[in-house]
């Protein structure tokens, strides 16, 4: 149990009688940089919820506890070297209320439209925050979903609205990072396409949206074979950040892979929630120390070329 979740029974209360708290805490919050001197970003996700997604693993309701959650963001939170969070604006809001995020990046996500299973799940529209939302809360940045069905029409006012939120982040000079897909539907269900030829034209495609991509970061998975991930990385010059996708039975070849794939020079950092907040182990904290573990800082000589 950490501090600030001892104060998790408060929040309901204060979310009732003093809902202007959200906005005072976040005018007061203290900011860093997107980037530390380390050239490296660790950020912990938990957006999943307001897309329907609650299931880690074979635990169908695992994410459902929205308090044991926020227990767990605050451990991560705390731990050295994590450098902030990637969350929809009803969690940011509860860690804004805990003083969670003092000295954090704060990663707000904006698409959630496209809920997980529903016929609908491709024209992913923009539930979550918005451009205004983000500079009105002084959050560090913003995280969209861009995932493409080359057989579904979903997908085009899905890529549509992407380029004009990243015209507007790139508007209020806010950086914004983009996770692309080709996906397909099996069996009723969108899956991904982690081939190395996918890969590379998401990332191509996400590339070249909107009016400049000078604010534009990537989110990237690792391919199939990770092997593969030195040419797919090869596909653009923005810098990115690698997803940590589902729960593996083999958590450590999970790490292994990370590592290899960060000494790519493009490659920054990771953005990794379910297999951290809610390890195989139950060991929230060594999950998170062995991932912050992987991120050497640039110019070492772990550093690829």
């Amino acid at each position: 149990m950490t501090p600030a979740a001892a104060g998790l029974s408060d929040l309901v209360q204060l979310r009732m009688h003093h809902p202007e708290a959200v906005a005072e805490a976040a005018a007061r919050r203290s900011r860093r940089p997107l980037v530390s001197s380390s050239g490296r970003l660790m950020i912990v996700a938990a957006d999943h919820p307001a897309r329907g997604a609650l299931a880690v693993g074979g635990r169908e309701l695992a994410m459902a506890n929205r308090f044991e959650l926020l227990e767990r963001l605050c451990l991560a939170l705390s731990r050295p070297g994590v450098d902030g969070v990637l969350a929809t604006a009803d969690i940011l809001d509860d860690l804004l209320l805990l003083g969670a995020l003092e000295g954090k990046v704060v990663i707000g996500s904006m698409n959630r439209g496209g809920l997980a299973g529903a016929a609908f799940e491709l024209d992913d529209r923009f539930t979550g925050h918005r451009p205004e939302d983000l500079v009105r809360l002084g959050f560090d940045a913003g995280k969209l979903l861009l995932r493409i069905d080359h057989h579904d029409p979903g997908s085009l006012d899905t890529m549509h609205t992407t380029a004009r939120a990243i015209d507007a982040m790139a508007a209020h000079r806010l950086p914004v990072f983009v996770e692309p897909f080709l996906c397909r539907r099996t069996g009723g269900k969108v899956r991904n396409d982690l081939s190395a030829g996918a890969v590379s034209t998401a990332i191509a495609i996400a590339s070249g949206l909107a009016g400049t991509s000078a604010y534009t970061w990537l989110k990237v998975p690792v391919t199939e074979r990770p092997e593969d991930m030195a040419q797919v990385m090869e596909s653009s010059t923005l810098p990115a950040v690698l997803l940590g996708g589902e729960v593996g039975d083999d958590q450590d070849v999970a790490y292994e892979t990370w590592r290899t794939a960060l000494r790519l020079p493009t490659v920054r950092g990771l953005v990794v929630g379910r297999s951290l907040l809610y390890p195989a182990d139950g060991n929230v904290t060594a999950a998170v120390d062995t991932a912050v573990s992987l991120l050497a800082p640039l110019g070492t000589d772990t550093e690829g070329t």
